[in-house]
C-alpha cells in the first residue's frame, strides 16, 4: 500500500509542483463555492430562470472561445510562470470587487453577467498557460502522473466546495461565499512567487524573431495533420457542448424539478465530484500515452451514464447515477488530455493545449444557452438526457470510424471477467 501511494502521488515529491498543486487546491475550493453561490444568486435575481442561468454560463465561457488560441500563442512565446501570476492577479481583483457588491446588497443581475464575462477573460489566459506549464514543473516522465493529480485536485475541490457552499449559503447567504473565493485566490499568487525557477524543466526562451513567428494558424495546421490529436478533440468538443453543462443543468434540476434548497443542490455537485475524484486517481499510475480505445471507451461510458441521469425519476436515483457519471466524465477527459499532451511536440505545446481548452471549455457558450432553453421549455431532465444521447451518438460514431481506420473489430468476452477488447481483422 505504501508503494502504491508513493507511485500515485509521485509528482508531489517535486517542490515546485507541490506549491502549484496546493495553491490550486485552495483557490479551486473557493471557485467551486463561488460557482454554487453565483448560480443561486442568478436564480434569485431572475425569478428561477434557467435561461438566465444559461446566459451567465455562456458569458463565463465566451472569452475562452474568443481568446484561448491567442493565449496559447502567448504561452509559446513568454514565461508561463509570469503569465500565470498576471492572470491570477486579475482574477483576485475581480473576485474582491464582486464580493463587495454582494455584501453591500448592491448587486444586480447585470453585475453578475459582467463579472462572469470578466472572469472568463482571466480563465481564457490562465487555463491554457497552466495546462502547458505542468510539463515544466515535473518533466515528461512524470507528466501523466501530474496531469492525473491535477484532475484529482480539481475534483477534490469540487467535492469540498459545493458541499461547503450549500451549507454556507443556507447559514450566511451568498455574500460571505464570494468573499471567501476572493481570499482563497491569493494562495496561487504566493506559491507562484515561491517557486524555484532553476528547478523548472524548460529550455531557454527562443530568440525574439522565432517567438514572434509562433502563429496560431501553425498550431491549427499541426493538429489538423495529426488524426491522433484531432479525434479526441472532436469528441471532446461535442460532449463538452452537449453534456458537460452540469453547472447549469444540476442547479435547474435541483430547484425546478425536485424543489430542493441550496444544500441539496450542493449534494448533486458533490456526488458528481466524488466519482470524478476516483476517476482522476485511477489514472495516476499511468506512465505512457493512453490508447485511442481507452479514450473512446471512456467517452461511451460517460455519455451512457449522463443519459441515465437525465432519465432518473427520483432525487436519490440522480445522486446515485452522478457518481459513475463523474467517474467516466473525468476518466475520459483526463485520458484524452494525456493522449494530446504526450503526443505533441514541445514547440507547439502552448498552442495545442490552448486548442484543447477551447474544445473543452470554449464550446460552453454555444451549448449553455441551448441547454438552458431546453431546460426551461421541456424540463431540466430533458436537457441532460438529450445532451447524453448526442454525446453517445458522437462517441459511437468516432469508435466506428477508428475501428475501420485501424482495420479492427470490437469484441466482448464474458470469462474470466466481462470486458470489451479490440482485435485486428488481419
Amino acid at each position: 500500500m505504501q508503494a502504491k501511494l508513493s507511485t500515485m502521488f509521485q509528482s508531489l515529491q517535486v517542490r515546485n509542483y507541490r506549491l502549484f498543486a496546493s495553491g490550486q487546491l485552495i483557490k479551486l475550493v473557493g471557485v467551486w463555492m463561488m460557482f454554487i453561490a453565483q448560480d443561486w444568486l442568478v436564480l434569485e435575481l431572475s425569478d428561477n430562470s434557467a435561461t438566465a442561468l444559461g446566459v451567465v454560463t455562456a458569458l463565463q465561457f465566451t472569452p475562452v472561445l474568443l481568446l484561448t488560441l491567442l493565449s496559447g500563442r502567448l504561452a509559446d512565446r513568454y514565461d508561463k510562470r509570469v503569465l500565470l501570476f498576471v492572470a491570477n492577479t486579475f482574477w483576485t481583483v475581480l473576485a474582491l470587487g464582486m464580493s463587495m457588491l454582494v455584501l453591500t446588497d448592491l448587486v444586480q443581475l447585470w453585475h453578475v453577467f459582467a463579472f462572469a464575462a470578466l472572469l472568463g477573460v482571466a480563465n481564457a489566459v490562465e487555463t491554457p498557460v497552466r495546462q502547458a506549464f505542468v510539463s515544466e514543473l515535473v518533466g515528461v516522465s512524470l507528466l501523466p502522473n501530474a496531469l492525473s493529480l491535477n484532475a484529482a485536485v480539481f475534483n477534490s475541490a469540487r467535492i469540498v466546495g459545493p458541499a461547503v457552499a450549500g451549507l454556507a449559503i443556507a447559514a450566511f447567504d451568498v455574500g460571505p461565499v464570494f468573499l471567501f473565493t476572493a481570499l482563497s485566490s491569493i494562495a496561487p499568487l504566493v506559491n507562484v512567487v515561491r517557486m524555484r525557477t532553476s528547478e523548472l524543466h524548460r529550455a531557454a526562451l527562443p530568440p525574439r524573431d522565432e517567438r514572434d513567428s509562433a502563429r496560431v494558424i501553425d498550431g491549427l495546421r499541426y493538429v489538423w495533420r495529426r488524426s491522433d490529436l484531432l479525434l479526441p478533440m472532436v469528441v471532446m468538443s461535442v460532449i463538452g457542448m452537449s453534456l458537460f453543462n452540469f453547472q447549469l443543468t444540476l442547479a435547474a434540476l435541483a430547484k425546478t424539478v425536485f424543489n430542493t434548497g441550496a444544500a441539496s443542490f450542493g449534494l448533486f455537485s458533490t456526488a458528481l465530484a466524488c466519482g470524478a475524484l476516483v476517476g482522476a486517481l485511477s489514472g495516476t499510475g499511468r506512465r505512457s500515452r493512453p490508447s485511442v480505445w481507452l479514450v473512446l471507451g471512456a467517452a461511451v461510458g460517460c455519455a451512457s451514464f449522463g443519459t441515465l441521469v437525465g432519465l432518473a425519476p427520483t432525487y436519490w436515483a440522480v445522486v446515485a447515477l452522478l457518481v459513475p457519471t463523474g467517474f467516466f466524465m473525468v476518466f475520459f477527459a483526463q485520458a484524452a488530455n494525456q493522449r494530446v499532451q504526450l503526443g505533441v511536440d514541445a514547440a507547439f505545446r502552448g498552442r495545442v493545449m490552448a486548442l484543447w481548452v477551447l474544445v473543452f471549455l470554449g464550446t460552453n457558450p454555444v451549448g449553455a444557452p441551448l441547454i438552458g432553453w431546453v431546460a426551461e421549455h421541456f424540463g431540466a431532465g430533458a436537457s441532460i438526457w438529450i445532451g447524453g444521447l448526442i454525446s453517445l451518438a458522437t462517441a459511437l460514431l468516432a469508435l466506428t470510424w477508428q475501428l475501420r481506420r485501424a482495420g479492427a473489430r470490437l469484441r466482448f468476452r464474458v470469462l474470466p471477467m466481462p470486458r470489451f477488447y479490440v482485435t485486428s481483422t488481419e
